[in-house]
């Protein structure tokens, strides 16, 4: 009698790679939109603190270089800020404020958003830098 002899396994990677591929696309495209705020080119600093408080996330208010202004996404007036700022601190009372501001909007403005943050009682208030590049002064 003769015997049978059984198929040999054979694993093919070739589906296992298209994926892993396709999920690569995906995190690549999807993380970028993940940030908070308006995308703006904030000015960069030596030492930008990296402290993050995971239970009680910052509220982000940016300022675009033309003085749009974005409550985390949603552009907002002047008008309505000052009550949505109310809101959210008030939902979150411990959750500090992140000021986002591009590099070609005013001093004043800022100065003037930074006080009005500050006198709606956020625990902190803090604008949000990004590293120093070696060219930059």
């Amino acid at each position: 009698m003769r015997r049978l002899e059984s198929p040999k396994p054979d694993i093919n990677v070739t589906p296992l790679v298209d994926v892993v591929l396709v999920l690569l696309i995906i995190f690549m495209v999807v993380i970028p939109q993940m940030e908070a705020g308006a995308t703006v080119n904030v000015p960069g600093a030596a030492h930008p603190d990296a402290k993050n408080d995971v239970q009680h996330p910052p509220i982000t208010l940016s300022v675009t270089a033309a003085g749009n202004l974005y409550l985390e996404k949603r552009a907002v007036s002047r008008d309505e800020l000052t009550a949505l700022l109310r809101q959210g601190h008030a939902a979150s009372p411990r959750s500090k404020l992140v000021l986002k501001g591009d590099r070609a909007v005013t001093y004043g403005l800022m100065r003037a958003l930074f006080r009005e943050c500050q006198s709606l009682g956020f625990p902190g208030v803090s604008l949000q830098v990004g590293d120093k590049s070696e060219g930059e002064s």
